[in-house]
């Protein structure tokens, strides 16, 4: 990712993270659970610590974006718990897709070409990381 995609990217988060938690993550695991209902039985019923978790790990993703190597062990981690949840590689691509759908929806005309490519390699690089660090 470029300076300019990374500078992007926080811009944008920072205005998600005034959003209340639950509003969000309520927002984008209903996408992702209406257009892939079998992973749903891979969450809890109740959701609230769910949607913390992933405004938690977006947040300190996009703020170690300049130096992500830092969190190479932790993305591992998160890549092997995954697994033990059932995580195909797959599936990736339909969370990306929820994730950008989500932002599309909080950012409305904000939501530039530009800001949707810089946050797709953000995301494709964090999933990359995570199929891979999975295999092994």
């Amino acid at each position: 990712m470029t300076k300019e995609e990374i500078i992007l990217i926080k811009r944008t988060w920072k205005l998600f993270r005034e959003i209340n938690p639950a509003v969000v993550g309520d927002t984008f695991y209903s996408k992702l659970f209406l257009d892939n209902p079998s992973v749903r039985k891979m969450f809890p019923k109740e959701m609230n610590q769910q949607y913390q978790k992933l405004i938690d790990m977006l947040s300190i993703v996009v703020g170690r974006l300049d130096n992500l190597d830092e969190l190479s062990s932790d993305i591992a981690a998160m890549a092997q718990r995954h697994v033990a949840y059932g995580v195909k590689p797959a599936q990736y691509k339909k969370v990306g897709e929820a994730l950008l759908w989500t932002l599309e929806q909080g950012l409305g005309k904000d939501f530039t070409p530009e800001v949707k490519e810089a946050w797709t390699k953000c995301y494709t690089t964090l999933a990359d990381t995570m199929i891979k660090a999975s295999a092994n």
